[in-house]
């Protein structure tokens, strides 16, 4: 036997004044769920608006030049080059060269200060350690400091972590989203370590 509540239901449903009460609150359940995804799409909007415009990032990159380490005579560096390092001090070179300390050894003639070799006008650098040695010129501190003030928000969690101009280099040319394009394809196969303003110039398609 079918139950005396199914029976019941069928019948109901069967009125059109139910069907239309039952599509008349999906409706306005749609509606209403429409407008508050629209009202926090424009909350989002203005939020993010709000942020670039008149409450900028604050970074925490220092430029000064006598930190704790260079006292202590002691210096970070790249590490992972098998054939070359760059040193905070901004001296590349080869990895038999770097001293117990950390930092290169100046004494020998191989060894560069802010090295801009394999470097083009762009900023950009084949080898990973010239670009860091590059960036690290003191020169180079206006043009860093104008790309930290229009950086997007996507950056924060990139940069936000860096303190001083040396993470700052070694964050800023290693690869990123900025040196791809189509997500798999460097923009310049070549040249793909950047510390300029600007990623490099789109490959045609």
């Amino acid at each position: 036997m079918v139950p005396c509540g199914a029976v019941l239901w069928r019948r109901l449903l069967r009125k059109r004044w139910v069907l239309g009460v039952v599509f008349g609150l999906s409706l306005v359940y749609f509606i209403t769920s429409t407008f508050k995804q629209e009202e926090r799409m424009v909350r989002d909007r203005n939020l993010l608006q709000v942020q670039e415009h008149e409450q900028p990032i604050m970074w925490k990159v220092k430029f000064s030049s006598g930190n704790s380490s260079q006292l202590s005579n002691q210096c970070r560096n790249s590490v992972q080059g098998k054939l070359l390092i760059t040193d905070e001090l901004g001296y590349i070179c080869e990895r038999k060269d770097l001293l117990v300390n950390g930092c290169c050894n100046v004494n020998v003639p191989s060894t560069k200060l802010y090295s801009c070799d394999s470097c083009l006008p762009n900023g950009c650098c084949s080898i990973y350690e010239f670009c860091v040695s590059c960036c690290l010129q003191p020169s180079k501190q206006h043009l860093l400091e104008r790309f930290l003030n229009r950086a997007a928000i996507a950056f924060q969690n990139l940069f936000m972590a860096v303190e001083d101009h040396f993470e700052l280099c070694l964050a800023k040319c290693r690869t990123s989203s900025q040196s791809v394009q189509h997500e798999n394809t460097y923009r310049d196969p070549i040249a793909k370590y950047c510390y300029g303003e600007y990623p490099p110039e789109l490959l045609p398609v």
